[in-house]
């Protein structure tokens, strides 16, 4: 069957459309993505503006309608931190509804964590042993770990790339004393978490999903996505503590024109960086290694493993 998950994050609204069925890995038949930047348009009171809601329903519905332009028999709407935590996110969500006909099905920072250490934990099997799972978006950092499918433990933190930057980073370049606040104030979060996950004991292996993750591995080295998939490519620590004073001293469009960094993330670059520097060694990981698979086939995942058998 194909199916079409309809992600409204914290960055963009995506649509992957994939052919699937239970037992096979889903593969990619479409994509379409807009970048709204939700987490970025949220007033002082932390709702979402109207000229924000508007660009919100126009987009999904272009998105509903390249799934149905596409053949997807069924289409699976989630939303995550930045609707999640919005003032005003059951008006979002009702506009939502009476416009375009779908009930977004808004996800807890924790499903997000163990959804997509289900999506890391298919993708790399039973043979990387205990999983540590980072992911950074626009809103939040999820955390997980865990032997099996399901974490023993799954956490999200207010931490995302979007969020920080727009509330601690406004200049560009940004003041190094801006930068320097910051970086105690995702230290200080992380660390409250750590003792939760070092109890359970040490990973076998430490995965990052993400397009933070992603840029920040190119920009250390690692292949371009067109190399595809099952080129194996990975971060380590020591690129990143070399990377983070580069970016700090630049500006959006300077950071956009680094090999992999996109125009839409360039801004939040720097944000992405200081949470992924800290996570790792607050984690004690000398280097993660990147999962293609993140929330999307987490969720897609967690559908087919419900699809009866025939």
């Amino acid at each position: 069957m194909r199916l079409g998950v309809l992600d409204v994050g914290s960055n963009t609204v995506h649509l992957l459309a994939v052919d699937a069925h239970r037992g096979a890995r889903p593969l990619p038949a479409h994509s379409y993505k807009a970048e709204l930047r939700l987490a970025e348009l949220l007033d002082e009171d932390g709702a979402i503006g109207p000229d924000g809601v508007d660009r919100l329903v126009s987009t999904i519905a272009d998105a509903l309608q390249a799934a149905e332009d596409k053949g997807c028999e069924d289409v699976l709407p989630f939303a995550t931190s930045a609707v999640r935590e919005a003032s005003n996110a059951e008006q979002v969500l009702g506009r939502v509804k009476s416009e375009t006909g779908i009930d977004l099905e808004v996800l807890t920072g924790e499903e997000e964590a163990r959804l997509t250490f289900l999506a890391a934990r298919r993708w790399f099997g039973w043979s990387a042993g205990k999983l540590l799972v980072l992911d950074i978006g626009g809103g939040s950092l999820e955390i997980a770990y865990g032997m099996d499918e399901e974490p023993d433990a799954a956490v999200s933190l207010p931490l995302g790339a979007g969020r920080l930057t727009a509330g601690w980073l406004p200049g560009d370049p940004p003041d190094p004393i801006d930068v320097k606040a910051l970086r105690r104030h995702v230290r200080a979060r992380i660390a409250r978490t750590v003792g939760e996950f070092s109890r359970l004991g040490s990973p076998d292996h430490v995965v990052a999903t993400s397009k933070t993750f992603r840029q920040l591995a190119r920009l250390a080295g690692a292949a371009r996505s067109a190399e595809g998939l099952y080129v194996q490519r990975e971060l380590s620590r020591a690129s990143l503590e070399e990377w983070v004073p580069k970016l700090s001293t630049m500006n959006a469009l300077q950071r956009a024109a680094l090999p992999g960094v996109s125009d839409g993330r360039s801004s939040q670059l720097l944000a992405g960086a200081l949470v992924a520097e800290a996570a790792m060694d607050l984690f004690g990981a000398a280097s993660v290694e990147i999962c293609p698979w993140a929330l999307r086939e987490g969720i897609i995942l967690r559908r087919l493993d419900h699809l009866p058998t025939t």
